[in-house]
């Protein structure tokens, strides 16, 4: 990206324009009398569809401006013209995801240099010195799945009755804390068949991928990857480690005979070394029973990879077990920072329920087709609809009257049917404004945006 966008690097303004920059590098297959719209219009288009959570946003503004001259798509986007639903997405078609990855990186540099990347850093050792580990949690999630619609990008699944069904899938990676429920998603990775490959393309594959991409930027930020027993294989975790990142991976008897037969053989020995934590909440007690042990073989064989193991039991006053679970890292691993390590590791379901479901169930749609196209159209609007919930997420860490107003309001779902209705009817000369009304609406003492 150059630096010809000036202002709040995480304002919408900044990220309308960001956006409209990199689009104007994108490829665009249209000739003659065909290129009524830019593509940096048919981008800004669907990306404010899904920033307003308004599927029928286009069709508003279009009425709006016949009647009143202007339209929120102008004064909120930026749009100098606004294309049909089926012109934004024989469009974006030829659009590879990948060239709005940067706007990711973009966002995230914004967030690290203000100090809001920060309170996501976690100490998984007491003695040690620095500013934490950053944990980013790793998880594939469908986003289309469809017996008829399909495209050559499609992931195809042959069912035992004979049927066939076709997906699309992604990885989301994000940035989870224990104590925070808020997460940051960085720029996914999708599942999609690769060019010279025979087999279909798989999640552990697409993690690769993203490390391949993203290993350099994220080197210097301590970085902890979390994920499920299926990132525990020693390809993936070498990959992790050449990269310079450390790993806390879910790993379970059923994938990892030897090393679970060490685990059981040390056990016998006296070689696993066990720690409890008693826990009072209220008149509620709990029990955290760690057991873990050092330099065990992730596989057979010679050139097997040494990990640590860690397990955590918890069990309630009436000795019933309420939770289990165990990993693998190579995180040292002592009585001081078992407890520590093992919030790192069940922060990875802030990926589910902070990003995943969010993203299907809580105004954003995930899993429906806003339109499939013959090539990228599928995944670049998933990308599209993931940058909003990302802009969405830095407002309500940066923006003080985005707090007052989430604060004020029941519910989120609430908010964004404000957010729909007030530019459905009415024209607002930028977002801070939109804000400023529903501030007011609310008798809310609006902030001094100087």
């Amino acid at each position: 990206m150059t630096d010809l966008v000036t202002g709040n690097p995480l304002s919408l303004d900044f990220l309308v324009e960001s956006l409209k920059e990199v689009m104007r590098a994108a490829p665009d297959r249209r000739t003659g009398k065909n290129c009524v719209y830019s593509m940096e219009d048919a981008a800004v288009a669907a990306f404010a569809v899904f920033y307003t959570q308004s599927p029928s946003f286009l069709a508003y503004q279009r009425t709006m401006e016949q009647t009143r001259g202007q339209s929120n798509a102008q004064t909120l986007f930026g749009l100098s013209q606004i294309p049909t639903d089926n012109c934004v997405r024989t469009m974006l078609d030829s659009v590879a995801p990948s060239h709005l990855f940067p706007l990711f990186t973009q966002i995230f540099k914004a967030l690290n240099a203000s100090g809001h990347i920060d309170p996501f850093r976690v100490s998984l050792d007491a003695s040690a010195n620095g500013p934490g580990t950053l944990l980013i949690a790793l998880d594939g999630t469908a986003y289309h799945a469809s017996h008829t619609i399909h495209c050559p990008r499609c992931t195809r699944i042959e069912h035992q009755n004979g049927s066939v069904s076709y997906q699309h899938t992604v990885i989301t990676p994000v940035i989870v804390a224990p104590t925070l429920s808020r997460v940051i998603p960085l720029a996914p990775e999708f599942i999609v068949p690769q060019d010279g490959h025979d087999k279909q393309d798989c999640e552990t594959a697409a993690a690769k991928r993203w490390l391949a991409a993203t290993g350099d930027r994220l080197r210097d930020q301590h970085v902890t990857l979390l994920g499920d027993d299926l990132y525990s294989r020693q390809p993936l975790c070498e990959a992790v480690l050449a990269e310079g990142l450390h790993f806390l991976f879910v790993c379970k008897p059923s994938s990892h005979p030897t090393l679970y037969e060490w685990v059981e053989s040390l056990t016998r020995s006296g070689g696993v070394t066990t720690h409890e934590i008693t826990r009072r909440k209220g008149k509620q007690v709990s029990t955290d029973t760690y057991r873990f042990a050092a330099e065990l073989p992730l596989r057979a064989g010679e050139d097997a990879l040494c990990v640590h193991w860690l397990e955590l039991t918890t069990t309630d006053a009436a000795g019933q077990t309420t939770y289990h679970n165990a990993w693998v890292t190579r995180h040292a691993i002592h009585p001081d920072n078992v407890a520590a390590l093992a919030a790192a590791a069940r922060a990875r379901w802030g990926i589910e329920n902070g990003a995943n479901n969010t993203l299907k169930t809580k105004g954003y749609h995930f899993e429906h087709n806003f339109g499939h196209g013959k090539c990228h159209l599928s995944s670049l609007l998933a990308t599209l609809n993931l940058l909003a919930f990302l802009l969405h997420t830095v407002q309500e860490i940066t923006s003080r009257k985005v707090q007052l107003l989430r604060a004020s309001l029941p519910t989120r779902q609430t908010f964004f049917d404000d957010i729909r209705a007030l530019t459905r009817y009415l024209c607002f000369p930028s977002f801070e404004v939109l804000l400023d009304f529903m501030l007011k609406g609310l008798e809310i003492d609006a902030p001094d945006s100087s």
